[in-house]
Order: structure tokens, then sequence, then C-alpha cells
């Protein structure tokens, strides 16, 4: 994984003071091959919360306290809750390739 463990950290909390604790959060893509180079920070965040303009406004607050926290980077975030209608594909790749922070 291409994460040190404060940016790992950093993840972690910014998932909970935004989502809560009982959200989960995958690593997937690019950054979870240790022979690769570069490349985005891609995240599967799933969520108990069933309101979606909550969800949204976690999505925001998360990705702001990041970006404070990480610095400037490309980050790709999935969100996951339970009333979606349709999941594509990738929230089932990004769970089987994925490592779970």
């Amino acid at each position: 994984m291409r994460l040190t463990p404060d940016q790992q950290s950093l993840i972690r909390s910014a998932v909970v003071e935004s989502f809560g604790d009982a959200a989960s959060i995958w690593l997937f893509g690019s950054r979870v091959d240790d022979n690769k180079r570069g490349g985005d920070i891609d995240l599967l965040i799933e969520t108990r919360e069933t309101d979606v303009a909550a969800i949204v406004r976690a999505e925001l607050a998360f990705l702001t306290k990041l970006k404070m926290k990480l610095g400037e980077r490309k980050i790709d975030v999935l969100v996951d809750y339970p009333t979606r209608h349709y999941t594509p594909p990738i929230f089932s790749i990004a769970k089987q390739t994925g490592i779970r922070l």
C-alpha cells in the first residue's frame, strides 16, 4: 500500500469526523499496488446514513478536511449507503481489490 501510516490515520480520522465512527473505508486502485508509482487516492466509504443530503454534506466535509490535512492531491471518493437504488460495479471491485483502512 502506498500510503504512509500518517496518511492512513488522517484519512480514517477525516472519515470518522465526517461520516461517524460506524463508517468503513477502503483504499483501492493504483495506490494498493506497491510496484506502481504516482496515481490518485481512490477511496470507497460505506456509511449507514440514508439521507442523501446528509451524505452529500458529509462527503464535502470529508474532502475539505482531507485536502486541508494532506494538501492538494487528486482524491476520488465513492460513497455507498443502504438506500442507494443502483450500485455501479466499481463499488464491488473496490471492495474486492481494495484494502480496508
